[in-house]
């Protein structure tokens, strides 16, 4: 089986690998804990990936559809963040929780979304957008979002954040992009393997941060999994809502709605397990699973429907 094969195997099994790690680091979590010093190197090197599949021309969006794009950023950093905030109140989480929780709601949209907009039959390109644009706004507005929710919560060290996302998400993406420009028959040879790369990057990620949260997972793990799937469910339905609010076509609506209610869970919790606790990283480490599996099913179903021709009626 070559490596492209590979990839795609473990893309599509993807949900059920990231459980399956999930479950082995609760039942033996001592061999795990010390990958721990490991995650954000493991988060960079994603990072790194996504910006070896960039291109010039995925930034024309920003400028020659501006409203769409704006609207799913702003939505990208309030209505997540503002779903985990009400969710956290309304089930009184722990405070190690409740950040977690509202960490994951302000992280910037997965990588995993451009795919599942593209089997929705949704605008890739401005699902592309969306994720690079949040992906690069996330080092100033994450912290600021998180200082502002769950400030109340536990201290909140906003520089530290800051600088961690800088280091973990902007300088790998700025490296990769400049690598597909100054090498590009290289990085092409490379695009083959990143998503195996990406697959085992957030597989170990998730490993550390349960192994190291697992007497969490044991005493509080239902109610984690059902604010996970209400958070991700919530954000799904409203920003399908929020873009047919604005009048956008259906084919905006669904790249909105699936950017909006998939998170990058893997950056989210690197960085609850560096800057809070590895309690506060079980949200982000139940989201990966989650969001994969109800992504999925709903690129599945919207598959299946094909878009109206009067899309672009509000």
């Amino acid at each position: 089986m070559d490596v492209r094969a590979l990839g795609r195997k473990a893309g599509t099994w993807f949900p059920l690998i990231v459980l399956a790690a999930g479950a082995v680091a609760v039942w033996q979590p001592d061999p795990f804990i010390e990958l721990a010093p490991a995650v954000p190197w493991l988060l960079a090197t994603i990072m790194l990936g996504m910006g070896l599949t960039l291109k010039p021309s995925d930034f024309a969006t920003v400028a020659t559809r501006p409203l769409p794009l704006a609207l799913g950023v702003v939505a990208q950093f309030l209505i997540m963040p503002l779903i985990g905030f009400a969710l956290a109140k309304t089930f009184d989480l722990s405070p190690a929780l409740a950040v977690g929780v509202i960490l994951v709601g302000a992280a910037p949209g997965g990588t995993a979304s451009n795919v599942m907009v593209y089997l929705a039959k949704g605008d890739t390109a401005l699902s592309v957008s969306m994720t690079t644009v949040s992906t690069l706004l996330a080092p100033l507005l994450t912290p600021l979002v998180v200082l502002w929710l769950a400030g109340d919560y536990l201290p909140v060290d906003t520089r530290g954040l800051l600088v961690s996302i800088a280091q973990i998400v902007l300088v790998p993406i700025a490296l990769g992009v400049m690598l597909r420009l100054l090498l590009p028959r290289v990085v092409e040879r490379l695009l083959d393997v990143m998503p195996l790369v990406s697959v085992v990057g957030i597989t170990l990620v998730v490993l550390a941060v349960v192994a190291g949260s697992a007497d969490t997972v044991l005493s509080a793990g239902l109610l984690v999994a059902v604010v996970v799937v209400l958070h991700n469910g919530f954000g799904l339905l409203l920003g399908y809502l929020a873009a047919r609010a604005a009048g956008m076509d259906e084919t905006v609506r669904r790249a909105v709605s699936i950017e909006i209610g998939m998170q990058n869970s893997g950056l989210a919790a690197g960085l609850a397990a560096i800057h809070f606790s590895p309690a506060a990283a079980l949200p982000a480490a139940l989201f990966s699973v989650w969001h994969n599996v109800s992504g999925s099913l709903l690129a599945g179903w919207w598959s299946r429907r094909t878009v109206p021709e009067d899309a672009d009626a509000s």
